[in-house]
């Protein structure tokens, strides 16, 4: 299949009342592994870079990764710039093969968050390009995105923010987070809050980002075999699912994926000391994660 826009899989997903999942990825073996999983459930995907991945493998390395995984399925991918944090670096994206970009302006007042946000659309959507914008805050630490607090999305500004720019998607903050270490305590979601964002903007696919539930196998097992990872604790796919009836379209998951291939690698290792070919332990690491996604994709999507 082609890469086909972030836009197109949110019209099918908000069609099905279903959300699509969107994955990050920054290596072949991710890509792989996620695009295999959509095509053993037959439903679309969302594969999505951020600035550190951009800068990690290369933009042209990462688009000719989908490119070439997308043609050995049968389901459409999009291709994402996720947490775009300037009109640069969403015009790099967009002139360099990306299919969806995400202009973060959530940190910026109001109306310059409208003004960046709609400079970007302006260039995207002469391209055939489809943009994510954000309002509120996210709270936590993933990849190169920092917030120490979460500010809630408010309802009667979603709605004049949309009106302003024309994004066709919006990212809210409910009470999700970035990151493997979220919470210090048992998360408490505004789905009041959600709900009238929906009944303000019912036509615009909502995405909720932080969405992964740091799964708790994988922790132990990093720390098992000589990790040290504490205190982290995510959010259950059943909680998340409730937010699919009230406008959620696409779900951001990025967290669980690198939990999932760090206990497979440390398991791996620790199992097999003499062991020092790559194809060995990066096969099970995308095995693994794999069978993660085919587990979110069947919660979200299918």
């Amino acid at each position: 299949m082609k890469i086909v826009s972030s836009k197109e899989l949110l019209i099918l997903a908000k069609k099905r009342n279903r959300a699509i999942c969107a994955f990050n990825v920054n290596n072949m073996e991710l890509i792989q592994a996620i695009t295999s999983a959509a095509d053993e459930t037959k439903t679309g995907v969302i594969l999505q870079a951020s600035a550190g991945a951009v800068k990690y493998a290369g933009i042209t390395y990462i688009r000719k990764l989908v490119e070439a995984a997308a043609e050995s399925i049968s389901v459409p991918v999009a291709l994402h710039l996720d947490h775009g944090d300037s009109f640069e670096a969403c015009k790099m994206a967009v002139d360099g093969g990306f299919t969806s970009v995400m202009i973060d302006g959530s940190h910026l007042p109001f109306e310059d968050n409208i003004k960046l946000t709609k400079k970007v659309v302006d260039y995207a959507h002469k391209k055939g390009v489809s943009v994510e914008g954000e309002l509120g805050q996210i709270a936590g630490v993933e990849d190169e995105v920092s917030a120490e607090h979460s500010h809630y999305t408010d309802p009667a500004m979603a709605r004049e923010f949309v009106e302003k720019t024309g994004v066709d998607s919006l990212a809210v903050s409910i009470g999700t987070a970035h990151g493997a270490f979220k919470y210090k305590s048992a998360p408490k979601f505004a789905f009041d809050v959600l709900e009238q964002i929906q009944k303000e903007i019912p036509n615009t696919p909502l995405v909720l980002h932080g969405a992964s539930s740091v799964v708790p196998e994988a922790v132990a097992t990093i720390n098992k075999f000589g990790g040290k990872i504490e205190n982290a604790m995510g959010v259950s796919e059943e909680t998340l699912a409730k937010s699919i009836p009230l406008g959620v379209r696409k779900i951001n998951i990025d967290s669980d994926l690198r939990l999932v291939f760090t206990a497979t690698l440390r398991e791996y290792f620790a199992k097999n000391p003499a062991q020092f070919d790559p194809r060995g332990y990066l096969k099970e690491a995308r095995e693994q994660v794999k069978q993660l996604v085919i587990k979110k994709l069947k919660v979200f999507s299918v």
